[in-house]
């Protein structure tokens, strides 16, 4: 199927959307001033190193420090392949030493940024390891003849003092030898220029940024299904066409200048399915429904039939949304960019066709997915664990925020559990202050419960302080908010 890329840029803010048959399938957004930073590479400095926890925090300049654990350091990979014990972090590192990490994970949450010290840069067609000798093919491409055949291609290339290696990538497959040796060289070019800033720049510094957003679209999303390329901004239509004459000159008829009077995202619906994709609910085509949690341990996916009644008999209703429950379980994956542990929770099924076809539907649909997932077969209490791996923020980490009102809880307290919190609050300070009067400022809802139903023990207790106590409304609170004057 062919999927359309619509690229919308604004001096603040650049949004790609993929879409399929007329269905956002992935919306990506990246912020000027919170650009991503996996893939660059910096000269960190190693501010302290915890052999508890065999992990070192690295200072690279950025908010946070990073942090680096010992499986990630080359020295212990290599040992691990060759099946060697893994050599302790304190031997490997110690505070104030200078290294070349790249970063493998952004800051999530309170997490600082995840470091590597096995560097691997990334072009068209090959990705280079200038550590690694080996030469390694995508998995993606599947045909031995083709593997052995690239793998020799690639090796035929390789200088005889080069002593990095490379991951060919799927684009590769088809390549001519003129794009490959290309991308060979651009690589090497890239890696020189890296090293050399090494030796004069302090740390820590910033030694390779990572591709604009634009720009990996065409280096990582445009593929043999890829239609149209359409940016809305005439300056970077002109950056990508200079890019792509470059290192992807196969894309070149497919980047076009969008310059309707419709914003280009309206097209599609864009904005309106980044709507639907902040919200809990997913509603199905049937009437069916589903349901999604995300918390900081793992996310999980409900199916409810809602209205859908339709089918000869029950187990047909709860088949047919569960199938279609499973395509759009994983477009959601996708959409929203869902990663670690998911559990998914269909409708319960008694026939084990039902539930074996139902998980080959939802296989086949995230055949589709770029990012790296793992099924496992439902469970005995008929549930589906998954991973999909992390490789950025969530949509809804981008773009939205805790509840400033329920502190993320999902809830708020009720008025009246508030007033009775209010009362032995006044209680409290009763007995540790004399004022002539305490004035309680609160939200509407609970000032008028205050007046009306809770009138009386307002009224008790002001007997038993013996001060009065008045009431006054805060109109810029929110519920769970109050303050107690003492006047």
């Amino acid at each position: 199927m062919t999927e359309d890329i619509l690229i919308n840029v604004t001096p603040f803010e650049t949004r790609v959307a993929l879409v399929e048959q007329g269905a956002v399938q992935e919306i990506h957004i990246e912020r000027s001033i919170q650009r991503g930073h996996v893939g660059n590479l910096y000269l960190g400095k190693i501010v302290r190193v915890l052999p508890g926890m065999q992990s070192a925090f690295v200072d690279i300049g950025l908010e946070r420090a990073a942090f680096i654990h010992v499986a990630d350091l080359r020295q212990n990979r290599s040992e691990r392949s060759s099946g060697s014990a893994i050599t302790p972090i304190e031997k490997l590192l110690y505070e104030g030493q200078s290294l070349m990490v790249q970063v493998i994970k952004d800051p999530l949450g309170t997490k600082g940024a995840r470091l590597s010290t096995q560097i691997s840069i990334a072009g068209r067609m090959l990705v280079y390891l200038p550590y690694d000798p080996h030469i390694g093919i995508s998995q993606k491409i599947e045909s031995e003849a083709d593997r052995y055949a690239l793998r020799e291609r690639v090796q035929s290339f390789k200088a005889p003092d080069e002593t990095g290696g490379f991951i060919v990538r799927t684009q590769a497959e088809g390549a001519t030898d003129d794009e490959l040796k290309s991308d060979q060289s651009y690589l090497s070019t890239l890696w020189a220029a890296v090293q050399a800033k090494a030796k004069t720049l302090p740390a820590p510094s910033l030694l390779y940024n990572d591709l604009t957003l634009a720009q990996r679209v065409l280096r990582d999303m445009v593929g043999p299904h890829t239609g149209t390329i359409r940016v809305d901004s005439r300056t970077t239509t002109q950056q990508l066409i200079d890019w792509a004459k470059t290192y992807t000159p196969s894309v070149l008829d497919r980047i076009q200048h969008y310059s309707g009077e419709r914003p280009l995202f309206d097209i599609a619906n864009v904005d309106e399915e980044i709507a639907r994709a902040l919200s809990r609910r997913v509603d199905l085509k049937s009437g069916g429904y589903l349901i999604i949690d995300q918390t900081e341990a793992l996310t999980t996916v409900d199916v409810n039939t809602g209205g859908f009644v339709g089918g000869r008999n029950f187990d047909d209703t709860i088949f047919k949304t569960n199938l279609e429950a499973a395509v759009a379980m994983a477009r959601q994956l996708r959409l929203r960019n869902l990663g670690g542990i998911i559990i998914l929770d269909f409708i319960d099924m008694d026939d084990v066709g039902h539930r074996a076809s139902v998980l080959a539907e939802f296989n086949k649909a995230l055949g589709k997915d770029r990012t790296r997932t793992t099924v496992s077969g439902f469970s005995q209490l008929g549930l589906v664990e998954m991973t999909r791996k992390r490789t950025r923020d969530s949509l809804a980490h981008q773009m939205c925020e805790p509840c400033p009102t329920c502190q993320a809880r999902g809830n708020v307290r009720t008025p009246r559990t508030l007033c009775y919190e209010i009362l032995r609050e006044i209680l409290r300070e009763s007995r540790q202050f004399n004022p002539k009067e305490f004035r309680i400022l609160a939200s509407q809802a609970i000032v008028d419960l205050f007046l009306e139903e809770e009138s009386s023990h307002l009224a008790m207790l002001g007997d038993f302080i013996g001060k009065p106590i008045s009431l006054e409304v805060e109109s810029q609170y929110s519920q769970e908010q109050y303050d107690i004057v003492l006047i």
